[in-house]
Order: C-alpha cells, then structure tokens, then sequence
C-alpha cells in the first residue's frame, strides 16, 4: 500500500496525534501531530510538545520585556552583542524570580542568597 506520494506507508514516519482534554470539560481543547521518535514514551512526547510552549513564552517575554527585536543594526557582531546582552538579561530575571518563590523564599517570602555547590 502507498500513499498518495508514492512512499510505502511502512516507511513513513510514525504520526502521533495528541489531544488536550481538560478534566471536567465535555470537549477536547487543542490538537496537534507530531513525529516524535517512536522509541520515546507518552508521557516523553507530551513533555517535548509541552515544551514548545514554554519555548515561546520566554521568547514573548525577551520582545515584550528587554527588547530581543529592537536591533537595528547590519553587522553580526552588533547582533550578537544585543542578543547576548537580552539573553545575560533574561537568565537574571528568571533566577531572581525563582529565588523569590517556594521553594527557595521562607515563610515570609524572603528570598535565601543563590547557594553553589563547592
């Protein structure tokens, strides 16, 4: 048996089609088919399709917050001065905002100084 682009169906790639059913809902919510490795579990599939959520977020964030798309400039250098400027930036505001939560901040939300390991 071949599809319609003459490939034998034995070798495509597996398609896996995830859906997004919230408890309590009467229908499902999103959709989507990914050919993620068949070598992966379940539980690993939506994990890596949950994560390009995650992925565009922080994106969001870098535009919106600390300009990530206001370079003007021509030169790859400039470019990569900015982005590495919006990145140093980012991973400041993402650890503060993990030392100011629980499990790092006590009761009264005092945050604890960052610990290295020696």
């Amino acid at each position: 048996m071949t599809m319609d682009d003459g490939i034998p169906v034995e070798e495509h790639e597996p398609l896996w089609l995830l859906i997004e059913w919230p408890f309590g809902e009467s229908d499902p919510s999103k959709f989507a088919v990914t050919t993620l490795g068949t070598e992966m579990s379940k539980k690993q599939i939506v994990r890596q399709y949950k994560e390009r959520y995650r992925t565009e977020q922080a994106y969001e964030e870098m535009k919106g917050e600390l300009g990530l798309d206001h370079f003007e400039g021509r030169r790859f250098r400039g470019w990569h001065h900015h982005v590495s400027v919006v990145l140093c930036c980012y991973a400041f505001i993402v650890a503060e905002r993990d030392r100011s939560f629980f499990p790092s901040a006590d009761a009264e939300g005092h945050a604890h100084p960052l610990r290295f390991a020696a």
